[in-house]
């Protein structure tokens, strides 16, 4: 790749990274702010706040001179489809989240991990620190393993290929170590990561898989470690896998062609008639 080709990619990038950080924080941002959370100089930032602004995705708060999403960015989101994964998934979670009383989170499959779409918190006052729009590592979460035991041998090859960061002194680094763990994980439906990404902290997550019987997503219970334990409760598993498998059916997952088709347009099919 030549230099201003080079240049070009890391524009738009540079340009993505700003939107994304104004659309999943928690409230308006200024230049400083954005600047600080990429690493980059307020002069870059700027000038990609002027260009989003001037195209319609991103506002500018003329009281506080801070961002905000804007009209075209909403715009987008409305025409999302009706069959959207948080859509598709907001029922059985909030069922979930009932039965256990547990934080639990969406995540969709990316290549770069398990990017968090949706939580539904517990009633416990502690906040757990994922949020929509954090991006999961394949090794070291539940929601990522589950993914990575589940996805076509080739892409699993080359995530093992790269190296692996370790956030505690009990993520696993080690590639063949992984990959016998993504074995078990094949052969169990579901994944954990006890204090793999941060101390005291632990997920269990099961595969969401569509019509195609692809993994594209995860469902998982999110905790301390205290109240949910290194060695996972058989309940919570058996109400989890239950739960991701409700979240499959509804994507097509396990039906024929037809019935795929019904389900998208929310009729029932109808079966044949047998013959006396």
């Amino acid at each position: 790749m030549s230099e201003p080709e080079f240049g070009g990619v890391r524009s738009v990038q540079l340009a993505i990274d700003v939107l994304e950080a104004v659309a999943f924080a928690d409230g308006e941002l200024g230049v400083t702010q954005i600047a600080e959370r990429l690493n980059v100089t307020k002069g870059s930032v700027h000038r990609h706040l002027q260009t989003l602004v001037e195209r319609g995705y991103l506002a500018q708060n003329p009281s506080t001179s801070r961002y905000m999403i804007g009209p075209k960015s909403r715009l987008l989101a409305r025409h999302a489809p009706d069959d959207d994964l948080v859509h598709v998934a907001e029922g059985p979670m909030r069922q979930l989240r009932d039965a256990l009383d547990q934080p639990i989170v969406l995540s969709e499959m990316t290549p770069r991990g398990a990017l968090v779409l949706h939580k539904l918190a517990g009633s416990s006052p502690v906040e757990i620190g994922v949020r929509s729009g954090s991006e999961l590592t394949f090794h070291a979460s539940a929601q990522g393993k589950v993914m990575l035991a589940f996805a076509p041998q080739p892409f699993r090859e080359r995530v093992l290929a790269r190296p692996l960061q370790r956030f505690t002194e009990k993520t696993i680094i080690s590639p063949r170590k992984l990959e016998q763990e993504l074995l078990e994980v094949a052969r169990l439906g579901f994944a954990s990561s006890p204090e793999e990404v941060a101390l005291g902290l632990n997920a269990v997550a099961a595969p969401i898989f569509n019509a195609q019987d692809a993994c594209i997503a995860a469902i998982a219970i999110v905790g301390s470690i205290h109240g949910l334990p290194e060695k996972a409760r058989a309940h919570d598993v058996a109400l989890l896998t239950e739960t991701a498998r409700q979240i499959s059916r509804k994507l097509g997952h396990g039906l024929g062609t037809e019935q795929v088709a019904a389900a998208g347009r929310g009729v029932r099919p109808v079966r044949p008639r047998r013959r006396a």
